[in-house]
């Protein structure tokens, strides 16, 4: 009997028409990013392991894509190996994966080509990445990342142009939408006041999930993460109010709810710094803004602002998202 052709789960054909329309839409972005002074880079589809893991936490290296090595790969792999399960297997038998994401790929890019680099470089990349993970509405395990980075510089004018450039796409794509901010400092400062042994990325893990799961589901995530059971209601009741307009009396609020912790005065100076360059810029969008403590964006790379973006219209969680990475 012959078999139906069939699409992999998680991935899609784009036919004529919509192709078409990504096109349009990509054009759009790329015109922006070009106009703010970004240059075009383009990566290879695998990196090495050794270049992606470690970057993601845990969650994220179990969903790279290995690329088993070419030929008898199975030659070195002993009995004792696989007794010892996937993780003494694993090295033996593949040595690259597909790319997660792109900010990856550009930190190895950057570091082997810093010689020859002008800085701060600005650079922009739109090219599909992979991740294994469980299909659903929204996410798929192949799709276009359209990345603009800046390394060499720790101006926050990084984080207001990365404002002005969102705003400046949806508003020639006609789309209303929600550019929300966070820091990584007020998330320490959350878990600081959480005060659990446990560790911390764990929060923010779960915290990441909290669109998807309701807090009941976070409560679930954070027990089964080895956090004491009163860890999520002190989280629910400082989150309680958790989204607000990203202004000078916001700030002084969460000044005052964060005294005891001490990445919290660093965190709302950034922001105010932000806020002020986009009054400097001259920015329009301010009901578009929202300052979002509830917004943790799981990849455990982020040091400074994050970012995430939602269209109300789209059926989809977040279209965009980012973030300040430091150490990368």
């Amino acid at each position: 009997m012959s078999q139906k052709p069939s699409l992999p789960r998680g991935t899609r054909d784009f036919g004529p028409a919509e192709v078409a329309k990504r096109q349009y839409v990509m054009g759009i972005i790329r015109r922006t990013f070009e106009r703010y002074g970004f240059a075009p880079l383009e990566t290879p589809t695998f990196e090495n392991l050794s270049t992606l893991t470690g970057k993601y936490g845990e969650e994220g290296d179990q969903l790279l894509y290995r690329v088993l090595n070419s030929g008898d790969f199975l030659s070195d792999v002993t009995a004792e190996d696989f007794g010892a399960g996937y993780k003494k297997v694993t090295p033996k038998v593949t040595e690259k994966g597909l790319r997660y994401d792109l900010t990856v790929p550009f930190a190895r890019y950057v570091v082997m080509n810093r010689h020859a680099l002008t800085l701060p470089f600005r650079r922009y990349q739109m090219q599909p990445v992979w991740r294994a993970d469980r299909p659903s509405k929204g996410r798929y395990r192949e799709f276009v990342q359209c990345d603009a980075d800046v390394v060499g510089t720790d101006s926050l004018l990084c984080e207001a142009e990365i404002v002005l450039m969102i705003h400046d796409v949806m508003t020639e794509l006609k789309q209303p939408y929600v550019l929300k901010i966070n820091h990584r400092g007020l998330l320490r400062a959350l878990y600081d006041v959480v005060a659990d042994p446990a560790p911390e990325t764990d929060l923010y893990t779960a915290l990441d999930k909290l669109d998807k799961i309701g807090w009941d589901g976070v409560g679930k995530e954070l027990t089964n993460r080895g956090f004491g059971p009163e860890a999520a209601g002190k989280l629910q009741a400082l989150l309680t109010d958790a989204a607000a307009p990203l202004s000078p009396a916001r700030l002084d609020t969460l000044a005052g709810t964060f005294t005891a912790s001490p990445a919290a005065p660093k965190a709302l100076a950034d922001l105010q710094a932000v806020s002020a360059f986009l009054t400097d810029s001259r920015f329009d969008g301010w009901t578009n803004l929202e300052l979002d403590l509830t917004l943790a964006r799981g990849l455990s790379y982020y040091t400074g602002c994050i970012f995430g973006v939602k269209v109300p219209a789209a059926s989809v969680g977040s279209v965009g998202g980012g973030g300040r990475y430091d150490n990368l």
